[in-house]
């Protein structure tokens, strides 16, 4: 026992005189016994989807979560052209979109050593595509065609910037 002397009795309704619940305090500040968040339906929902159980692919036995195996369903199913699972699997795609902010996000722009070496590659590119061009009209027979000819019919590249 302590040697410290008691004013009063400890006991039912009456608490230690130093350590009361403060007002506007909960008597419980943890909450329920128990892992938090162990029965609300989200937690048993996640619970229950990384369980994990085994399957057979391709005479392989595997081990894989529930989730796994549902969006594998989902796949094969509207790869064998269900189109329930199909408007399921699309929906699913959009929503998880959504969530991970699909705008791809703009270029950086390029630097001055890098622009340079674009552009280069691509002169490149086009001279060898004009001579391959040239030589195909040489072998066809084709009269009067020239380099410039052949690379005016070339796609125009855009502004590398």
């Amino acid at each position: 026992m302590s040697k410290t002397k008691q004013n009063y009795a400890i006991g039912y309704g009456k608490p230690p005189v130093g350590r009361p619940f403060q007002k506007g305090q909960s008597g419980n500040p943890r909450g329920p016994r128990g892992r938090p968040g162990k029965n609300n339906l989200s937690a048993l929902l996640l619970a229950a989807l990384d369980e994990p159980v085994y399957v057979t692919i391709d005479g392989h036995r595997r081990k894989i979560t529930k989730r796994e195996a549902i969006v594998t369903q989902m796949v094969d199913k509207s790869a064998s052209a269900d189109l329930r699972a199909t408007k399921m699997l699309i929906d699913m795609l959009k929503e998880v979109e959504e969530k991970a902010g699909a705008a791809a996000p703009e270029p950086a722009k390029l630097a001055a050593a890098d622009r340079e070496v674009v552009e280069l590659f691509v002169a490149r590119l086009r001279r060898q595509i004009a001579a391959e061009a040239a030589e195909a009209a040489e072998a066809a027979g084709e009269r009067g065609a020239s380099f410039e000819t052949a690379a005016s019919q070339l796609p125009q590249d855009e502004d590398f910037h």
